[in-house]
């Protein structure tokens, strides 16, 4: 773990500059907005170690598969999601000294990430080898309202000289991703253009023709005055420059403008990438920095309205928290059904940018609780309309029939090359499916069911089908060789998580087609003939459901994670010494595997996902069991035992979970934040709060709520849209009151108590 940013209730910040920690903030102090992101590398030269990183949504490279040993079934590639233009580039150069804090003596360093109204800025004093000493203050964004600009302001001044001032204001397509397989270069040249003020650099993939094009322009100001600079040309291979001369004066402030338009052909024609970056480009230069700024925080407040949670009386609670939703939200917007949500984001390469199992389990109720209907709708479209690449998926590991959803994608098609996760971790295919129920349950839009659902749940249920065993002399399904959530185990018989998944994925799908029978018997008999779906299959169905295999020990009342887990030394944690943990980073893959150390919860997964169907005891025991031996080496794992400790009345564990999943980039708790933050997980963060201190659920149309309040808090309140209605919980250590901020009556149950809240009104309950 390492602590050194200064708590906030609203900025992430960074005080003092140490190039041990930098690629760590390049990391944390990333901006995006859902169509574009970056890490907080500096604009000027930096020698030291960054990751220099501007990333594209949507756009990626299927980077040759490198294994030591190919089997059959591995995917061809795997998808990049590809480092791209740098626009950002600012070279500085002082009386012919380049600016470069990796060679400077830096005081003063500030970095700001202003979370509240969405930019980040950076301020510091840097002595020369010749002693001269300036002041530089930088501020930029990435626009969510004009999704295709970023803009910069970069002010120098000098403290105890006159001198003359250089800036090359360039454009750099010349990028390698520090993650290539083989290490290529992705991208081609196209096209650069130049002009006094502005230049364009055009290039596309080597694979997949992705076009990205990027144009600038560059303003300078003294004293708020505009300087007219006559700009020098400078144009090489990928890349296009500008560079100005302007004299300095001591204690006399020259700032900088840049403005880029980033724009690539999955949105426009190709043959008109320029012309159109350009006409963006000068919306945002008639605009200005200032108003662009403006318009930014506006933006960042309304999504602050549906989506923030306040903690009060615990600092370091809260800037967690705002952390991550502020990440949520500057990753996906849901604007755009073809894009989904990285393990990364924007913030690292890690991962490959693609989409995992993670939204359906994680992202999917953030989206539900804080934005409007159609964008967690297009979540779930997403996989729909991945639908026959999950079909092909499936046929390519040898199954006649069904849809094996991958466990990386950027396209639909498998992208993961391990084989014990891309062969045997096929839980993620229930992962999908969970994710329409957890919708159409939490939404109430069961439209949603016959218009897409019903079909992937039927290919998901093929697919569980064909995968079981039936075992006669034991009269039971089985499921061979997989790999369940706890990747700390490989090529296991019976993975309790993923045989109760698959039983549940198969009455699910049974009780949407009887409802679809019972309401739409003309839409039920559609998609009974699309699909050929057969009376005896269905009894198929009903009989695996009976006979599933589960593995338990009836003696000490737990699920076991899988056939002869009890056949391990089993040990806590907590006798380990500190010296071996992260285990992943100190032992080897054999050693972990015959140990019983769990990275992430497994069967605590199974009893979250479907927390309905088990009494209190049950979950006791085995959270009592299970959460002793982990490790939280993933970092989808501290909610998860955070919301069950929340359920079960462990206070103390419940909060310190939340502190784990809602600090684990911030405070670098698997030293690893410098790869990227945890995007994903990040959603993890907020159910937490909503759903393990909150005691949000939905049962039976109704939003139920059980919340308790750790003891650091004086209180704490969220905000959730339900069936239409923005609901304000606040909780402190009395009692809980709900508010309606809209017209619409709800129907809820706070502490087992059922009312109805009127539109405008407020309910108390005492604890």
């Amino acid at each position: 773990m390492k602590q050194y940013l200064k708590e906030h209730e609203w900025s992430i910040i960074e005080e003092g500059f140490n190039p041990e920690n930098h690629e760590i903030s390049e990391s944390i102090f990333s901006i995006g907005n859902g169509h574009m992101g970056q890490r907080a590398n500096f604009e000027e030269t930096y020698s030291g170690s960054s990751l220099q990183g501007s990333y594209m949504a949507g756009v990626y490279y299927p980077d040759k598969t490198r294994v030591g040993w190919w089997k059959n079934g591995y995917p061809e590639y795997f998808a990049k999601v590809l480092n791209s233009t740098n626009w950002i580039g600012l070279h500085i150069v002082i009386d012919g000294e380049d600016l470069d804090l990796y060679q400077a003596v830096v005081s003063d360093f500030v970095r700001e990430l202003n979370m509240r109204e969405g930019y980040l800025q950076r301020s510091f004093k840097a002595e020369l080898r010749d002693g001269k000493q300036i002041r530089v203050e930088a501020t930029r964004f990435i626009s969510i309202v004009d999704k295709e600009i970023g803009a910069i302001k970069y002010a120098i001044t000098p403290l105890n000289f006159d001198g003359t001032l250089e800036v090359t204001s360039y454009l750099d397509g010349d990028i390698k991703n520090e993650d290539a397989n083989y290490d290529e270069k992705f991208w081609d040249p196209v096209h650069t253009t130049l002009s006094r003020d502005r230049a364009s650099v055009i290039v596309k993939t080597k694979k997949l023709n992705f076009q990205y094009c990027s144009t600038m322009e560059t303003h300078f100001y003294k004293n708020e005055k505009k300087l007219d600079l006559e700009g020098v040309g400078k144009e090489e291979v990928k890349y296009a420059g500008v560079t100005y001369n302007a004299p300095l004066v001591k204690s006399e402030t020259t700032t900088i403008y840049k403005y880029a338009a980033n724009v690539t052909n999955r949105d426009h024609d190709e043959q008109q990438l320029e012309k159109i970056s350009a006409k963006e480009l000068d919306k945002a230069v008639e605009k200005g920095f200032e108003q662009m700024k403006q318009e930014q925080a506006s933006a960042w407040k309304e999504k602050w309205l549906y989506s923030d949670i306040v903690i009060e009386g615990d600092v370091a609670a809260q800037q967690g928290i705002r952390f991550n939703i502020y990440q949520l939200n500057q990753t996906y917007s849901g604007e755009d059904a073809r894009l989904n949500i990285g393990p990364k984001g924007f913030t690292g390469e890690k991962y490959g940018g693609s989409t995992y199992w993670d939204t359906e389990a994680y992202c999917l109720p953030f989206y539900l609780a804080t934005a409007e209907e159609r964008i967690p709708r297009n979540l779930l479209i997403y996989r729909y309309n991945h639908l026959e690449k999950a079909k092909e998926n499936a046929r390519k590991l040898g199954f006649e029939k069904g849809a094996l959803y991958p466990m990386v994608t950027m396209n639909g098609e498998e992208s993961h090359n391990e084989w014990e996760i891309t062969f045997e971790e096929i839980h993620r295919n229930g992962a999908i499916a969970y994710g329409i129920y957890n919708y159409v349950n939490y939404t109430g839009d069961k439209s949603y069911l016959g218009e897409y659902g019903i079909e992937v749940l039927a290919e998901i249920s093929r697919f569980w089908e064909e995968r079981v065993n039936f075992v006669p002399q034991k009269g039971v399904y089985m499921m061979l060789g997989v790999t369940g959530p706890n990747e700390y185990e490989n090529n296991v018989h019976n993975n309790w998580y993923t045989n109760r998944i698959a039983s549940w994925t198969l009455e699910y799908t049974l009780y949407v087609l009887d409802y679809l029978k019972d309401t739409d018997s003309e839409n039920y008999q559609k998609w009974i003939d699309k699909l050929d779906l057969k009376e005896e299959e269905m009894k198929k169905w009903l009989d695996i459901i009976d006979k599933m295999y589960y593995p338990e020990d009836k003696e000490l009342g737990v699920f076991l994670q899988q056939d002869n887990f009890l056949d391990k030394e089993l040990l806590p944690v907590s006798d380990l010494d500190s010296k071996h943990l992260p285990l992943n980073q100190n032992w080897s893959w054999d050693r972990i595997l015959r140990s019983c150390f769990i990275k992430q919860a497994d069967v605590l997964q199974g009893l979250y996902f479907l927390n309905h169907e088990f009494d209190i005891e049950t979950k006791k025991r085995n959270f009592d069991f299970y959460e002793p031996m982990t490790v939280h080496e993933s970092s989808l794992s501290p909610c998860v035992h955070s919301i069950l400790a929340c359920e079960l009345g462990y206070k103390e564990k419940a909060y310190e979970m939340y502190l784990r999943t809602a600090r684990l980039d911030l405070d670098n708790y698997n030293n690893d934040t410098e790869d990227g933050c945890h995007t994903t997980s990040m959603a993890g963060t907020w159910m937490s709060v909503v759903q393990g201190f909150g005691g949000m659920k939905i049962s039976n149309d109704q939003l139920v709520l059980n919340p308790f309040i750790p003891g650091q808090w004086a209180s704490f309140s969220f905000k959730v849209l339900f069936r239409g209605a923005r609901l304000m919980v606040r909780v402190d250590q009395e009692e809980v009151t709900v508010t309606n901020e809209t017209d619409l009556s709800v129907d809820i149950v706070i502490h087992g108590e059922q009312m109805q809240l009127k539109g405008n009104e407020n309910i108390t309950v005492t604890h």
